[in-house]
């Protein structure tokens, strides 16, 4: 075969070698795969794979891969802005089903997901203006990690920097109301050339006072558990929440972290190990070890309990009751499983159900009662990533943001997804969103709404 024929990006089948038309029909969903050609789905035809010319071929599986995937995304970009010209009819509608619900044609169940679809359809994607306290360099580093407080008044941030590692620092989120979006990027004090693995607020003085971070170690220098006070990045004043009053723990690498709110153990936090939860009481320093069979990758307190939940890589999650003691042999007081890695888990309120995501893209809703799974959330995309999920009970809804950089809503009773939001920008293992969503952004006086953080971007989806 000569050069020029081994550079060329695509190369027609001959009759002969292309398979019958009726494989290939309009009324089916795709094309079956042959070993060393492409379908394109807009020419209904297949090419053949090559392999270049100096190693260079841009016809490959994963550029095809994502040039579908900027198609769709760009499509739903488009349909985005149509839905723009029907949010003036959201008002009319949302009346109607009220009127229907009152006259007995609809159920609350379904009035619920159907006003609860209507607001989420017509959420409108607007950037924020992030205001930052030196006026002259504006905030350039891109997101990471955003994570909201509990009153969702405050915003605490991980931001890459280009010489490696990352930089901390807080938004106050007191200035998001529409229609002009601001918000203020209070001064960071903290910069580390380690991974950020988890971070989770922690309550040890009053409700989110701290922040609790878990950074990897690297060559001679160990991983850590680092508690920061909050007022560090926004306080003035001389004695308040000082450096000095920073906690710092020595451990190994850590997955997860999470800070305990219930009464019997509210000076503790977790870090989930590589087969090893540790347990740490911040002021006495006391601890207390249990071992597992697989990394532990996501955990989370119960409150009205005193039970830790672990998810972990092997797909087990497991209870620790924290009554009992390291060394003994019926500290797993719940157990149940994923067929893959476990990435995400979040307690419902009620404390009966739980809710698990793993790496093959699964997210199941679980009755703590009977360890049976009642429900399934389609839709999520996931392969490799500890993508967190975020549960809103008051507004009925589950948000999750896939590695495909797709932000997807789910009604919380019925598993139907409410809204596929794309990014604004192309899709990239770099570029995943991270994501907030609360019925009060800015505190109680605030605008319930999505806020995605994405490069150096902060975007507000909002609806009223």
């Amino acid at each position: 075969m000569t050069g020029a024929r081994q550079s060329a990006q695509e190369s027609d089948l001959s009759d002969e070698e292309c398979p019958s038309t009726s494989s290939n029909t309009p009324g089916e969903p795709s094309a079956p795969d042959l070993p060393g050609y492409y379908f394109d789905p807009e020419k209904n035809r297949y090419f053949r794979l090559l392999p270049g010319h100096n190693n260079c071929n841009p016809l490959t599986k994963e550029s095809i891969r994502q040039k579908e995937m900027e198609s769709k995304r760009l499509q739903l970009l488009e349909e985005e802005e149509k839905k723009k010209k029907r949010a003036a009819r959201m008002g009319f509608n949302t009346s109607s089903f009220l009127r229907k619900s009152q006259l007995g044609l609809l159920s609350v169940s379904s009035y619920c997901r159907l006003a609860h679809e209507l607001q989420v359809s017509c959420m409108e994607r607007k950037k924020v203006e992030i205001q930052s306290a030196d006026a002259s360099t504006p905030p350039s580093d891109p997101f990471s990690l955003i994570l909201v407080d509990t009153n969702s008044d405050r915003l605490f941030t991980v931001n890459d920097v280009d010489v490696g590692g990352s930089k901390y620092g807080i938004i106050s989120l007191s200035g998001l109301q529409t229609p002009a979006l601001t918000v203020r990027m209070h001064k960071n004090f903290y910069f580390t050339n380690r991974k950020v693995n988890s971070v989770c607020w922690a309550s040890l003085n009053h409700l989110d006072s701290h922040v609790l971070l878990c950074l990897l170690g690297f060559a001679d220098t160990p991983g850590c558990a680092t508690l920061i006070p909050a007022s560090l990045f926004t306080s003035n004043h001389p004695g308040v929440d000082r450096r000095g009053m920073l906690c710092s723990f020595r451990i190994p690498g850590a997955w997860s972290c999470a800070w305990c709110l219930n009464v019997q153990a509210n000076t503790c936090f977790s870090t989930g190990l590589s087969r090893r939860v540790l347990l740490t009481n911040v002021v006495t320093g006391h601890r207390q070890s249990y071992r597992t069979n697989s990394d532990v990758l996501a955990q989370q307190f119960a409150i009205m309990t005193p039970l830790l939940f672990n998810g972990c890589r092997s797909g087990e999650i497991f209870a620790i009751d924290l009554r009992s003691r390291s060394q003994g042999k019926d500290w797993k007081s719940t157990r149940l499983f994923h067929d893959s890695a476990v990435t995400s888990l979040r307690i419902l309120q009620e404390e009966q159900s739980l809710l698990a995501s793993d790496m093959a893209g699964k997210i199941k809703l679980w009755d703590l009662r009977t360890m049976k799974c009642i429900r399934e959330y389609e839709g999520h995309v996931n392969e490799h990533a500890c993508l967190p999920l975020h549960v809103h009970e008051e507004e009925g809804l589950l948000v999750a943001v896939g590695q495909d950089c797709y932000t997807r809503i789910w009604s919380l009773q019925d598993a139907h997804l409410l809204r596929t939001i794309p990014s604004p920008y192309p899709t990239s293992k770099a570029d995943i969103p991270s994501v907030a969503f609360s019925s009060q952004l800015g505190g109680e006086q605030g605008i319930p709404g999505l806020l995605m953080a994405v490069r150096q971007d902060l975007y507000c989806f909002s609806y009223i």
